[in-house]
């Protein structure tokens, strides 16, 4: 392909993927608060457009409007710095994953990935792992005692999980003999990975829904306990971008759980990128599903929880999957 042609395949590729990622990021509060409106037993959102169709667009323009305060106290530049730091990750952690196979346009065929490297899992871990950083400092600048103890728990949780969450896909390299996603998908030709790996499969689900915060790990938030915790001083479009982290963060890891486990775009009779859209949904109407079901943690109970039940479980399955690949 001409270095030309390249480079307009590219820039398209992450003006659909990333406008198509943010268009999601909106809706999916209307999403949410109409499948946890059905579990309660209510409407949910109304009033705006049909069904609260317009709902999402409403609260943008309310956001950006409204009056952004900067407490008199807070370090003023990683205050605003800090949800930058966390929505930023949150989007370019999607660029290696693969989407769908193959297609030709105007005789150039294109894969549908925005970038494949062959440490793209390296990649994903590495850069949600910024994200800490956002909510961290948020809690740190906004000198807010609630606030801090938001931004430290979020990081005690990020460190008690990520060892886990990374551990339980060890077996999916081990399988696949590859840090490439594309590779990881291809693999999953004839057997997706949560036959081979069902517990490593349920470690990652669990992982992922503390790393991003969401119920019943949402801590560092927990608005009984500390008011809102790491962005109980945030408005306006800083706050905003907090919650456009946080959909994010569970547009990426749905991602992940259905390239690393279930054959990513992989499927019969309908589109790769349709199939991969199924998947991808299914794991975001679990993460809602979760929010409407389950109470929140204790603080006790969800450090025990990592450290004590899913690491020892993930080093066994690693033990049993090395034994496995061995053997065969």
């Amino acid at each position: 392909m001409p270095d030309g042609a390249f480079f307009v395949v590219m820039v398209t590729k992450i003006v659909v993927v990333f406008g198509l990622m943010l268009l999601s990021v909106t809706y999916l509060t209307w999403v949410e608060r109409k499948v946890i409106g059905d579990i309660q037993v209510r409407l949910g959102p109304m009033r705006v457009g049909p069904h609260g169709l317009l709902q999402p667009i409403a609260d943008g323009i309310k956001l950006l409007f409204k009056e952004d305060i900067i407490p008199q106290a807070a370090d003023r530049t990683l205050y605003i710095l800090a949800p930058a730091l966390t929505l930023i990750p949150a989007f370019i952690s999607f660029a290696v994953i693969p989407f769908g196979d193959q297609i030709r346009l105007f005789g150039q065929t294109i894969n549908l990935v925005i970038t494949d490297v062959n440490i793209g899992l390296l990649y994903v871990f590495g850069v949600a792992s910024l994200g800490i950083y956002g909510i961290v400092l948020g809690g740190w600048a906004s000198n807010n005692k609630y606030a801090l103890l938001g931004g430290l728990r979020s990081s005690a949780q990020m460190i008690s999980y990520e060892l886990s969450l990374g551990l339980s896909v060890v077996g999916v390299v081990m399988l696949s003999q590859s840090l490439s996603l594309v590779q990881i998908v291809d693999t999953q030709a004839k057997v997706w990975f949560i036959v081979l790996q069902p517990i490593g499969f349920l470690i990652f689900l669990v992982c992922a829904v503390a790393e991003t915060n969401r119920a019943p790990f949402d801590l560092p938030e927990a608005e009984t306990e500390l008011v809102a915790g790491f962005h109980v001083e945030y408005s306006s479009m800083k706050f905003a971008m907090y919650f456009m982290a946080e959909y994010a963060n569970m547009i990426t890891v749905s991602a992940m759980a259905t390239t690393l486990f279930l054959g990513g775009w992989r499927g019969p009779w309908l589109p790769p990128v349709v199939w991969f859209l199924i998947k991808l949904y299914l794991f975001i109407f679990l993460f809602i599903w979760l929010r409407g079901t389950l109470p929140r943690f204790r603080y006790d109970q969800l450090m025990r929880f990592g450290w004590k039940v899913l690491l020892p479980i993930a080093l066994v399955n690693i033990m049993v999957t090395a034994v496995f690949v061995a053997l065969r």
